[in-house]
């Protein structure tokens, strides 16, 4: 396995996993109105009409990205106040997630507030885990950091045991594509076996475990209906699908991704986690050039 072993080939491997979620999220997107129009639009490969908006999922990977770029590490309170510069309600957010950045003022109380969610529980939501992945590869060289880092991040806005773990089962994931690239693709079963331990205990843990089970060759809307595509937006319901997804094709982003749309549900955020993992391994010059170019360009300050 290689690792990053400079900063500056840390924040590249980031910004693989970014590009790759950036499309992943704009080009997923698109289905929710493709399906309006068309039956079965991902079975027939029908390529949405440009130019593809990225969404949340996008906005908020940029903060991370950000922070990273500037701070080398995650600190919640920064990230947080991150969030609500860059926060643009035309970008999707989800409901509970939309009134916490509308209601707060700075990064302390934003964190505070998200202690406070759905009785003190928290969110379980699956905005931690759609971001997480560009951290997961900035980090890959130490697992260990991978966890805190990804855990971190999570408290910003979700403090449920469940959000936390999907973002550490997907920061893992990329970490562990990041480390891969270079080497021929493992089996989809070994690359979740090597995942799944550093998933603290979860429904998100078990879901996983159960997807390393899955006899190789089920079909995908076998998958979405065993362990949920997203549509209940939770990460226990989102982030299972997307790891399997991402074991199956880790080495071709463009057929992870029409692999992944094609079990509906949250398809912005399945297709971001996807994209974001699966990069890390291919690198951007796997992402098609069409699917780029298709793509909302990220800001011009991230060059």
């Amino acid at each position: 396995m290689s690792h990053p072993n400079s900063a500056s080939q840390s924040l590249d491997a980031a910004y693989n996993s970014l590009v790759g979620l950036a499309v992943g999220d704009a080009f997923g997107d698109q289905f929710f109105r493709l399906l309006a129009q068309y039956e079965s639009p991902a079975e027939n490969r029908i390529l949405p009409p440009r130019p593809w908006s990225w969404t949340d999922d996008t906005n908020m990977a940029l903060s991370i990205y950000s922070v990273l770029r500037q701070d080398g590490h995650i600190e919640p309170n920064r990230l947080a106040q991150d969030f609500l510069e860059r926060y643009n309600p035309s970008r999707d957010y989800g409901p509970a997630l939309n009134r916490l950045l509308r209601e707060t003022a700075c990064g302390a109380d934003l964190v505070q507030a998200a202690k406070t969610q759905f009785g003190g529980q928290g969110s379980y939501g699956n905005g931690a885990a759609m971001r997480v992945a560009p951290l997961g590869a900035f980090f890959s060289a130490d697992l260990s950091a991978v966890v805190e880092q990804a855990r971190a991040s999570a408290l910003t806005t979700h403090t449920h045991p469940e959000a936390v773990a999907g973002a550490i089962a997907v920061a893992v994931a990329a970490a562990y594509a990041t480390q891969l690239c270079g080497s021929p693709p493992p089996i989809p079963r070994e690359f979740l076996t090597l995942v799944l331990p550093l998933i603290p205990p979860s429904e998100v843990a078990s879901k996983v475990a159960r997807a390393c089970e899955f006899e190789p060759g089920m079909s995908v809307y076998r998958v979405a209906a065993k362990l949920g595509s997203g549509s209940k937006i939770s990460a226990q319901d989102t982030v299972p699908y997307t790891l399997w997804c991402a074991s199956q094709q880790l080495g071709n982003y463009e057929e992870a991704l029409w692999l992944t749309v094609k079990g509906l549900g949250d398809v912005d955020t399945t297709c971001a986690i996807v994209g974001g993992i699966v990069a890390c391994y291919t690198g951007q010059a796997e992402i098609p050039m069409e699917w780029k170019n298709a793509c909302e360009p990220l800001p011009s300050w991230i060059d």
